[in-house]
């Protein structure tokens, strides 16, 4: 789908266009787009998933500093790494979008294939969603279905005093890049992969949910204080963090590694936190993704981080926050 015109196609024409890129909706989807809804197939003796994020320009991307293809992969990797940290696999996708009366059409034609690259990728149908003329800016809604075998999904409020607390992957690289663009430098996509094309871990969620390892369990997006703040909230516990063992991601041209103040509080690493008991023999690496152990649950019901001198001090959640102004 590459319709190169001045501004985005009428809306029958859009979705038709949308709807011929897709192709096959897979054995999940029985009825996709077309109908006045979908009709799925979810496995038997399962849960539904369901989770929703917007991507809005200006807050989540710039078009000045994002492909419209990086965009797209974006938008749809924040759903998707939604259902990895409840353990559970895709089922279906749904897109709603509101564009400006001037967008170009390449720009949506972009935007489509970056999403629906991933969408084949991690075997998540797209089966339908909506579109509209926005007076200003570019909003997307996704919305993402996932399936868990009943009664497994791991939840945020499973933690439990003693349990070890791990990472997956490295942090503070998605944010990193957001640093150089507001610096005013243009970082390179193969410097900042996290950034740029970042990999929702359904495989690691679904291993840590099938052998029963993870007790708690979020994705980092919003950065490591809050949604580790996240985790204890809801199980009523606090934890301890060692920050000289914090994996920090290497980025850039001299592969440097991020300041710790980015890998504790910087979003959008779309990486796993998951705690699990203390016996529980853990991998170091699952699916081709390195584990990091970085802490442990307390009883204490704060959040604390201990220096490499061995000094303790509140950890306050400090990742993105809407509204906190």
């Amino acid at each position: 789908m590459d319709i190169l015109i001045a501004m985005p196609l009428p809306e029958k024409s859009l979705i038709q266009g949308i709807r011929r890129a897709v192709r096959a909706s897979g054995k999940s989807v029985r009825v996709g787009i077309g109908d006045d809804c979908a009709v799925l197939r979810p496995p038997r003796g399962h849960e539904i998933l369901v989770t929703t994020d917007f991507t809005l320009e200006g807050i989540h991307f710039r078009r000045e500093w994002h492909s419209p293809e990086v965009v797209g992969r974006r938008c749809l990797t924040r759903g998707l790494s939604d259902i990895a940290a409840m353990g559970g696999e895709p089922l279906a996708v749904f897109l709603s979008v509101a564009l400006p009366g001037k967008l170009p059409q390449k720009w949506v034609d972009g935007f489509m294939r970056g999403l629906l690259a991933l969408a084949r990728e991690c075997s998540a149908p797209l089966a339908g969603g909506d579109t509209a003329q926005s007076p200003q800016g570019i909003l997307a809604d996704i919305v993402v279905l996932g399936t868990v075998p009943k009664g497994t999904a791991v939840l945020r409020s499973g933690a439990r005093p003693g349990d070890r607390v791990y990472v997956t992957g490295e942090l503070g690289g998605g944010s990193a890049a957001l640093k150089d663009f507001f610096a005013g430098r243009k970082p390179h996509a193969q410097d900042f992969p996290r950034h740029f094309h970042p990999v929702p871990r359904l495989a690691v969620g679904e291993f840590l949910r099938s052998r029963e390892i993870a007790t708690g369990m979020i994705d980092l997006s919003d950065g490591l204080s809050t949604d580790l703040g996240h985790i204890c909230k809801e199980s009523g516990v606090g934890a301890e963090i060692v920050a000289d063992d914090i994996p920090r991601a290497r980025v850039g041209r001299e592969r440097e590694r991020v300041d710790l103040t980015l890998a504790l509080h910087g979003g959008e690493d779309y990486e796993l936190l998951f705690t699990a008991p203390a016996r529980k023999r853990v991998p170091a690496s699952i699916a081709g993704v390195s584990v990091t152990a970085i802490g442990c649950i307390t009883r204490a019901k704060r959040v604390v981080l201990r220096g490499s001198t061995g000094a303790i001090q509140a950890l306050k959640p400090q990742g993105w926050e809407h509204f906190r102004g």
